[in-house]
């Protein structure tokens, strides 16, 4: 068993790795626990045998406009300049995702597609962004029939698959979070400066992240299995919060994914990294990741993408007002722990639905602004 350490972190994700990393910089003894048998969370990947480029728990791609964040991940790793891009297939064409003038000119005709750009550029401005709801309330009825077909054919099927709820019967975020475009940028995360994967993969980065002297690390490693809470000034906890308190309020929704993942044995499988099936099929998407890196080899890894209630692994927060309203008892639950210092942090711990470099940013705030102040 291991002596006592200053802090403990639970779960060894992005969040977790960050936080125990900028607390080792200042100094500060950390043990960092997972259950899982790899560090990473769902960012890890690896190599194949093949030379193979996989993400276990299907696509991560960094990108970000804090350069506060960018430049801390930076010191543990080299980037690739990938520009992430997202297509949709829809009916015998590859749309771009975001909808925005490429996808309108490849799902209309020359004369429909150049009547409809007009009027959109005139009526919300080139290089700007409209949510898919507001599209459909405008009080022009051409752009209000566009905004339908757009909602129709990408967004309406796809949320129902992936999230087994209607898009009105979710939190309006989750659908402003993939806006209409007025652009003819195909770039996914066009407003972020920094872009990229890890030259090595993400596991690589967060090795080199736990690679300091005041950080140990337990896999397979259960919170029950380490020290009482005494032997710790500070609890850090990246796992679902309702798992940390043993369900005592009730289980919150997180959507799950499973994965079929599989080797084939061709240079390129498909025609982008990531191709998204709104209507079609039961999986969601497709991903190729030897993409992500551009990796040319005689074989390619691609992983079809479903999600579920049951199967697979936990994934996202599931915005209804209940699993709100339930977050926010549990929060107030945890405010009442009088032993020590408890923290919650990341998207499980926070039911929140945070990027890789919000995660990063929260674990060092957290560090900064709270731990160390």
């Amino acid at each position: 068993m291991a002596e006592k350490k200053s802090h403990l972190v639970i779960g060894a994700g992005i969040t977790g790795i960050s936080a125990a990393r900028r607390l080792a910089d200042i100094g500060e003894q950390v043990l960092i626990i997972d259950k899982n048998n790899h560090i990473g969370g769902n960012c890890y990947d690896y190599f194949d045998s093949n030379g193979n480029y996989i993400q276990q728990y299907g696509p991560h791609i960094f990108h970000t406009s804090n350069k506060k964040v960018w430049h801390f991940l930076s010191r543990f790793t080299q980037w690739n300049d990938y520009r992430h891009k997202v297509v949709a297939r829809v009916e015998s064409n590859l749309l771009v995702v975001p909808f925005n003038l490429t996808s309108l000119k490849t799902a209309f005709d020359k004369d429909k597609s150049r009547y409809l750009e007009t009027k959109l550029i005139n009526r919300y401005g080139l290089e700007h962004s409209i949510s898919i709801l507001e599209l459909k309330k405008d009080s022009d009825p051409d752009i209000k029939k566009l905004g339908q077909f757009v909602y129709e054919k990408i967004f309406l099927n796809y949320t129902v698959k992936q999230w087994d709820y209607k898009p009105d019967q979710i939190d309006p975020q989750v659908i402003n979070r993939v806006p209409v475009m007025i652009s003819y940028d195909n770039r996914y995360f066009r407003y972020d400066k920094y872009q990229g994967i890890p030259k090595k993969g993400f596991s690589k980065m967060f090795d080199n992240m736990l690679n300091h002297p005041c950080i140990e690390i337990m896999l397979e490693t259960d919170l029950k299995d380490v020290l009482s809470f005494n032997s710790y000034k500070n609890i850090i906890a990246t796992s679902p919060i309702d798992e940390f308190f043993d369900y005592k309020l009730g289980a919150l929704q997180y959507r799950k994914i499973y994965l079929d993942t599989k080797q084939h044995n061709c240079r390129s499988y498909q025609e982008n990294s990531v191709i998204n099936y709104p209507n079609d099929h039961n999986y969601t998407r497709i991903t190729e990741y030897n993409k992500f890196l551009f990796i040319e080899n005689n074989s390619t890894v691609v992983s079809k993408e479903y999600a579920s209630w049951s199967k697979g692994f936990v994934a996202y927060p599931v915005f209804t007002d209940k699993n709100i309203n339930l977050k926010n008892e549990y929060l107030k639950l945890a405010e009442k722990q009088k032993k020590l210092p408890l923290f919650f942090a990341g998207r499980l711990a926070e039911f929140k639905y945070y990027n890789m470099d919000n995660a990063c940013e929260r674990a060092l705030k957290l560090v900064d602004n709270e731990i160390n102040r």
